[in-house]
């Protein structure tokens, strides 16, 4: 039976996708693109690009969690506002409040395909 987009998605960040590279691949369409406004500005990622910050951010934290708040699905567009939190090599027991985003993710052959992603920072 066929995971639906907003199970795709809820699958993505339950999973501590964000520091495991090969994890994430798995959850990525090979033309994935997303756009991304932050506190820093606009940027524009592809596959790769999304990877490499996945390398960089297991390399920054030992844990990662990913607090949703809400989750709306239209068809194959899947909207989730989400806090991001970390703990650090240093202080691995003190749980830290990285940003707050805002996404939503078009998915394509049951893969995250376009994301347009807003955040701030905490």
């Amino acid at each position: 039976n066929k995971m639906t987009a907003k199970e795709i998605v809820q699958n993505f960040y339950k999973s501590d996708v964000l520091l495991d590279t090969k994890l994430m691949e798995s959850f990525l369409h090979p033309e994935v693109i997303l756009d991304w406004n932050s506190s820093k500005g606009f940027l524009q990622m592809d596959r790769t690009e999304i990877l490499a910050l996945s390398a960089e951010l297991s390399v920054a934290y030992v844990r990662s969690k990913i607090k949703i708040s809400h989750i709306l699905q239209d068809e194959n567009q899947v909207s989730v506002r989400y806090s991001h939190y970390v703990k650090t090599f240093e202080n691995p027991r003190e749980e830290m409040l990285l940003a707050h985003f805002m996404v939503i993710w078009e998915i394509k052959e049951d893969k995250l395909f376009r994301g347009f992603q807003m955040s701030q920072l905490s």
